[in-house]
């Protein structure tokens, strides 16, 4: 019998890939209406992407398959969303952000910002979660934990020794400083704790030390997940919201761009990352401050030696080259060029030089009042300084000598070439959002969406800030266990069709959802950072929930305050917008007011 259930088990994906689909046939069989097919496809796609039964791209493509075969959209509508605007500025992102870890900048800009916060214990896990937080903007979580993890444990182990003096003047050369790689997968022993990979046991039998030690790990992991928040391309699911408000609302004249976003989510972040301090700081270091930040006088010796831990290895990065001077460059137009587009403040370079003139505001809404279309986007300028990489020189331009052939010469490398995009590029993520506008689309075209906003029409006497915290609760418990881009691609179209039956702004429910999938703390296989930093610290699953279920509350408190209060002006989400009113079969007044008892 044991050896049955064994097997089952072994097998369980193939048994889930084939019955799954057989099971959920009586639905489009006994309602054989659009709705029902489109009702289907969702929901046969929601579970494998909740079950991973098929890799998550994979379970993106069946819309290519379902839909034209459903009759619901021809095969080259259904094609044509895979490769939008919003998987442009993703790509674009991606590329500059390889061309930062490729020359080593990110690791520069931690090092550099360690040596000024300095080692004393409640400073050194601000440091180490500011830095994390701001690479996490503009480069992938993973990566940013796969780097910081081990300078935290080479600190570690500086200051969890008995340093010589020749240690305190020099350091010491630790092998886990080393950059490692990306791991995705935690690898447990038999009581389900992690095995220790820097730190041997032996140095964390001072339960002080231990829970320092985990209190680092857990604060790099955490604020990854909450600094990716900040930007619009920090981390998938805020392309995910950009992308399905511009496809279900396709006139809402770019109310959701990279100034907007910034101005609504780094405010939040800022917040989260604060508080997570405070709370990570009394849950492993106590409440003894002065002691946290390093007053005494007993252990400035192990201090020192740690100091120069740092001090020595952004030593050995050596000068700053003209690689990354001219990356730094071309990284700060970027941003510079993202936030001046369409501020909304003021009249933006892309108003100015590139606008659509046949696209002014209409009748009917087809822009911001005030505020002209404009032919380039956030992927426009993304791609522009990614393409601009591939041509810079990484040296002073000059030939030089190709080695071990000393007669002939060679150009130098790109700051960016295809061999690293091929090699690091998650494409994997841009089929998967392709995969969420398919069926934004697919549950427009056959009038599930409608159906949905009709059934879903009692919901108006609820208070609309009950309905936007109750949003932030359930994605808050549903991402622990799910992919945060499933989870807000499952959920968007959903709550935009709740939006417009119950007469409440978009963005008021959609924006939520967004933030709050960004609240993965509790568990090691809710992200990778968590799995990179479990793997690492010496830390069981209860040490992770414990800290991650305050973290979560947290979360969801603060980004109902940022719904509830800044938001509110910038967005204008106390009027009901006509760009959604268009798309709904309820009469909602333009001026209609319904979130103003969510107000402050």
């Amino acid at each position: 019998m044991a050896t049955c259930w064994q097997g089952l088990w072994a097998y369980r994906f193939y048994l889930i890939v084939f019955f799954l689909p057989i099971f959920l046939l009586p639905l489009p069989i006994l309602v054989p209406t659009k709705e029902a097919c489109c009702a289907y496809t969702i929901i046969l796609m929601a579970l494998l992407w909740c079950t991973e039964a098929l890799p998550l791209a994979i379970t993106a493509f069946l819309p290519v398959i379902m839909f034209p075969m459903m009759g619901i959209m021809n095969a080259s509508t259904v094609s044509l969303e895979y490769l939008k605007d919003t998987n442009i500025l993703f790509i674009g992102g991606m590329m500059v952000a390889l061309a930062v870890e490729n020359w080593n900048l990110h690791k520069r800009i931690a090092l550099r910002v360690l040596l000024i916060v300095g080692v004393r214990p409640a400073l050194l896990i601000l440091g180490f979660m500011l830095v994390t937080a701001f690479l996490s903007m503009w480069i992938s979580n993973t990566a940013t934990t796969a780097m910081m993890v081990p300078i935290a444990h080479a600190v570690l182990e500086q200051l969890h020794k008995m340093p010589t003096d020749r240690d305190v003047e020099e350091g010491r050369n630790n092998p886990a400083f080393e950059l490692q790689e990306q791991k995705e997968e935690t690898k447990l022993d038999e009581k389900g704790e992690a095995r220790p990979f820097s730190l041997s046991q032996e140095r964390l039998q001072n339960k002080e030390q231990l829970r320092f030690s985990q209190g680092l790990s857990l604060c790099v992991c955490y604020s990854a997940s909450i600094g990716g928040i900040a930007t619009l391309t920090g981390t998938t699911p805020n392309l995910v919201l950009q992308g399905q408000v511009n496809s279900i609302f396709p006139r809402n004249g770019n109310v959701v761009n990279f100034a907007s976003w910034f101005g609504f989510a780094f405010p939040a972040m800022i917040i989260l990352l604060l508080l997570s301090w405070v709370w990570l700081q009394i849950l492993f270091l106590g409440f003894d401050f002065r002691k946290n930040f390093g007053l005494g006088e007993q252990s400035r010796n192990q201090e020192r030696a740690a100091f120069e831990v740092i001090r020595r290895e952004h030593k050995l990065l050596g000068p700053i080259n003209f690689a990354e001077k001219a990356v730094t460059f071309l990284f700060v137009l970027l941003v510079v060029l993202w936030f001046t587009r369409e501020p909304g403040f003021f009249t933006g370079w892309g108003n100015l030089a590139f606008s659509d003139d046949t696209g002014k505001r209409t009748e009917d809404g087809t822009s911001r009042e005030g505020v002209p279309l404009h032919m380039t986007s956030d992927g426009t300028v993304a791609i522009l300084i990614a393409v601009i990489m591939f041509i810079v020189p990484s040296k002073i331009p000059g030939l030089t000598q190709k080695p071990g052939n000393p007669g002939k010469l060679k150009a130098p490398p790109a700051l960016l070439t295809w061999d690293i995009v091929k090699k690091k590029m998650p494409w994997n993520i841009v089929i998967l959002l392709g995969g969420g506008f398919a069926l934004a689309k697919g549950s427009e075209e056959s009038g599930l969406s409608k159906w949905l906003g009709d059934k879903l029409t009692p919901l108006e006497s609820v208070p609309p800030a009950a309905i936007a915290f109750i949003i932030c609760l359930l994605i808050a418990i549903f991402t622990e266990c799910t992919s945060n881009v499933a989870t807000t691609t499952l959920f968007l179209p959903i709550l935009a069709s709740m939006s417009q039956a119950i007469c409440i702004h978009p963005l008021y429910v959609m924006l939520p959802c967004a933030l709050a999938s960004s609240l993965a703390f509790m568990l090691p296989v809710a992200t990778p950072p968590n799995a990179i930093a479990f793997s690492f610290g010496g830390l069981r699953v209860t040490d992770m929930a414990r800290a991650g279920f305050m973290l979560n509350v947290i979360g969801v408190l603060v980004i109902t305050l940022a719904i509830n209060s800044w938001s509110i002006p910038m967005f204008d989400l106390n009027n009901f917008p006509s760009w959604a009113q268009s798309n709904t079969t309820g009469l909602c007044g333009v001026s209609q007011a319904n979130v103003t008892t969510a107000s402050p």
